[in-house]
């Protein structure tokens, strides 16, 4: 679509077109769901649309079609950011406060399980990760998507936050290499989780249908599955690099074989809710080559 013939109502406003968008636009396409995404220059056919997280200024958002789901996939950091964001959508939009099926209009912040990162905590006692588990208040991110969520239920609002992404240029055997750059790194490394980019759009697509289930409420979205780096080394490292480190690395530890379990490892994270909840299975577990 060009900018002169931008619709003035979608089902979904992509504020942000980056990776994720890739997969969204192309299941969107596949359903029939109606879509408009922005990016900062306007480049491939989307708005020319920059979100300044200081500025109170409503004009940029009046290039916005109407939309019944605003997803906003770039992160926000600053307090205030978050409201000031769906208020200035609000105030150019008044069709965003009922739609003509009586639906306000709902907004999705994309963000990350790193929130509930917890570096300086020694190993122990397996301790599943799910979405109510303490995450860290202190983390400006999580900040700003709690400021999101306290607008429900007056404004349908929610979170995904979103493990390792991966799927086109995104291939987790390039992610070796770069990560594992010592032996000692490698030792360090424990579990990992990821998600696909279709799986993440099936989930965004799952919200809008189905938004009074999601609305106030931060999700956790994982594939369903805990990865072990050694496992990944072993599979994906260079020869005589990687895959030799993991070999030490288990006669050392006493590990007799890969992956290491989640008890070995020492955490988990469990997403069922989220699947369980809008009645899905993450399709893309299994990481190889598309």
């Amino acid at each position: 679509m060009s900018t002169s013939t931008q619709p003035t109502s979608v089902d979904i406003l992509i504020l942000g077109a980056g990776w994720t968008s890739t997969f969204l636009i192309a299941l969107c396409g596949a359903r029939g769901v109606s879509f408009a995404a922005t990016s900062r220059s306007g480049r491939d056919d989307t708005i020319k649309f920059a979100f300044d997280p200081e500025s109170d200024d409503a004009e940029p958002f009046r290039a916005l079609p109407d939309a019944q789901t605003v997803l906003v996939t770039f992160p926000i950091y600053l307090s205030g950011a978050s409201a000031r964001l769906v208020k200035l959508y609000q105030q150019t939009h008044p069709r965003s406060h009922s739609h003509s099926d009586g639906r306000k209009t709902g907004f999705v912040q994309l963000g990350s399980s790193g929130i509930w990162d917890r570096p300086n905590v020694q190993k122990g006692p397996l301790e599943w990760t799910t979405r109510h588990s303490k995450f860290d208040e202190g983390n400006n991110r999580a900040r700003a998507e709690t400021e999101l969520l306290a607008l429900a239920p007056e404004t349908p609002t929610t979170v995904l936050d979103l493990c390792g992404l991966w799927g086109g240029p995104r291939q987790v055997k390039n992610f070796v290499p770069r990560v594992a750059t010592s032996k000692e790194v490698l030792k360090g490394k424990g579990s990992i989780h990821m998600i696909h980019g279709l799986d993440v759009s099936r989930a965004i697509l799952a919200v809008h249908g189905n938004f009074e289930r999601a609305a106030g409420e931060r999700w956790l979205l994982t594939d369903g599955r805990v990865y072990d780096w050694w496992d990944w080394a072993s599979a994906w490292g260079e020869e005589g690099k990687q895959t030799k480190w993991v070999r030490e690395l288990m006669n050392e530890e006493g590990v007799h074989a890969l992956p290491r379990t989640p008890e070995v490892i020492g955490r988990g994270m469990d997403s069922r809710e989220f699947w369980d909840t809008f009645d899905l299975e993450p399709v893309k577990g299994r990481l190889g080559e598309e």
